[in-house]
């Protein structure tokens, strides 16, 4: 997802943050647990059973503004249970749920719904239970920032529907084990029944159109044959035509389509040439696109954008820069569409590699945002890279730590944006070897393929396959809000430098120019002597370390 940039409306928080634990469940002050324990953590209600598969079908209904249908959960039991969690939030609501061709028992607990079996499911079965569900969801505010259902109308006049729901989550518009730790093994299938003048676009590949001439409406049957994130389900609905296209790419030949508005195939054309280079950049910095088989689409919309898994939704209004505005303030980012770089990026980082806990977005954010700086670097200059993103400095707050609480659905600061991505520029230029850089870059992609992820798995990863160890530099920009503050005092022939408001055990090599000759020097808390055989008048710390630098 994007982040609303402060430069825009600076009083709008980010509501894009997450991480993952083994969360204990903690109660409320009345004895029960509380909604944000029972959205956030791992139940035991979750458990023991996990996703494989999920069919949903859904009736969109514009005129009433309301929605019904069923999902169809393939699961399998690792472990014997009787009750089941089911996300679905106010003011839809279930209406029944059929296992094996019986009714279910079910209550509400505010957003979550148990489902309880007559007698418990053995261990190591498979099985499936449908769940029927309808009423009139939630409509978002604020999209993508706000979740639910924007139901607008194009410039024409037409119906344009569309769903939003990181953060608040995907239970918001359908009923699913809404915690990111388990993604259906097998991928969904989506079912989208509108009036027949409409259109609607989902994930995956589009199998079948039906027909419904009783009704007077169709049926779009797309499916997903990986898997896939809750939140990167999508439902879009419109005046829409496709464009076909194709990428030579690692994985051979890449279906792309760009579902536009009638009116727009002109403008699309035109801008739409930008993913072509958007998905070379990526390949040769992350590796293969994760979802060959599921192909690439980006789909047009009416807010500005999202990364809905191999259906990249699109509201930039085709122009580069972030609605027409440079967000780095170098003039960098007008030579790319935001919209089309940033939110294509998150599928090598966010659906292919997907945190387990919302405490843990960072690992979405910031490599998406870093992966903005790698494009610029791929098709442009490296010096143009490094000018946007230390650009986006100026829009760090230092507000909260980039981790979030674990086991809450809770993220952190959106610092995780451009702070993020700034860490790992300044990780790069710590390694100082841009080929183990890249290797790492790819190797994570490879090592983390179609899985859910922690921290401390990304953590371990980049320090051993890096060659350096990053804990210390991990703890200090994401765990707290200091800035690594380099001080330097100048004593006769010797500059004499240290690190203060580091985490302790913060030791880096930097890049310093003192009287005009460039140093690597490894820095940490204690004080190291550098010998100038000058007055060493003239200090500086190398630009592209996220850092501050103070006289003594």
């Amino acid at each position: 997802m994007l982040r609303q940039p402060l430069l825009l409306l600076r009083a709008v928080p980010s509501l894009i943050l997450a991480a993952f634990g083994a969360a204990q469940q903690e109660p409320a002050s009345d004895g029960a647990r509380s909604q944000d324990v029972l959205r956030g953590s791992i139940t035991p209600e979750r458990a023991w059973w996990d996703v494989l598969h999920y069919d949903l079908s859904v009736s969109v209904h514009p005129d009433t503004r309301s929605i019904g249908g069923s999902n169809k959960i393939t699961f399998k039991t690792l472990q014997a249970g009787g009750r089941m969690q089911i996300d679905l939030q106010p003011p839809l609501e279930i209406a029944r749920v059929v296992h094996q061709g019986e009714e279910l028992e079910f209550e509400r607990e505010g957003k979550v719904y148990w489902i309880t079996f007559p007698s418990p499911l053995d261990a190591g079965i498979e099985d499936v239970v449908e769940v029927f569900y309808e009423g009139k969801p939630r409509v978002s505010t604020r999209p993508p920032w706000s979740g639910g259902l924007s139901w607008k109308k194009d410039e024409q006049g037409n119906d344009f529907i569309a769903t939003t729901c990181q953060g608040i989550g995907a239970s918001i518009w359908w009923p699913n084990k809404d915690h990111g730790y388990d993604e259906p093994d097998r991928g969904m299938d989506i079912r989208i029944t509108v009036p027949e003048a409409l259109t609607a676009v989902s994930n995956g590949r589009l199998i079948e159109t039906q027909s419904n001439a009783a009704s007077e409406t169709r049926t779009f049957h797309w499916r997903v044959v990986n898997p896939i994130n809750n939140y990167g389900v999508n439902m879009n609905i419109g005046n829409y035509v496709s464009m076909d296209g194709s990428y030579d790419g690692e994985g051979g030949k890449l279906d792309l389509q760009y579902w536009v508005l009638a009116h727009q195939v002109e403008q699309a054309k035109k801008q739409f040439a930008e993913v072509p280079r958007t998905l070379a950049a990526f390949e040769h910095w992350f590796g293969k696109y994760p979802f060959y088989e599921d192909g690439y689409k980006l789909v047009v919309v009416p807010y500005l954008g999202m990364e809905h898994q191999s259906s990249v939704t699109y509201g930039n209004g085709f122009r580069n820069g972030y609605l027409g505005r440079d967000l780095s303030r170098t003039g960098v980012g007008m030579k790319f569409d935001f919209i089309i770089v940033h939110e294509s990026a998150h599928e090598w980082w966010g659906n292919n590699i997907s945190m387990r806990d919302a405490a843990d977005m960072w690992i979405h954010e910031s490599f998406a945002n870093y992966a903005e700086n790698l494009f610029v670097e791929y098709h442009f200059t490296a010096k143009e890279a490094q000018d946007y993103v230390i650009g986006c400095r100026a829009l760090i707050q230092n507000d909260s730590p980039i981790i979030g609480t674990y086991g809450r659905n809770k993220s952190g600061s959106g610092d995780m944006y451009y702070k993020g991505g700034n860490m790992l520029h300044t990780m790069r230029h710590m390694l100082n070897d841009d080929d183990k850089w890249r290797e790492c870059l790819r190797g994570l992609n490879r090592e983390f393929w179609h899985k859910t992820v922690t921290t401390a798995e990304f953590e371990a990863y980049m320090s051993r396959e890096c060659g350096f160890d990053f804990g210390k530099v991990f703890d200090q920009y994401l765990r707290t809000t200091d800035i690594p503050e380099l001080v330097h005092e100048t004593k006769g022939d010797s500059v004499t430098v240290w690190f203060e408001k580091v985490v302790p055990g913060f030791r880096v090599p930097v890049v310093l120019t003192i009287d005009g000759k460039e140093r690597r020097v490894t820095v940490g808390t204690e004080p190291v002597e550098i010998a100038t055989g000058g007055k060493a008048e003239d200090f500086a710390l190398d630009r592209n370390f996220y850092m501050t630098v103070r006289a003594k």
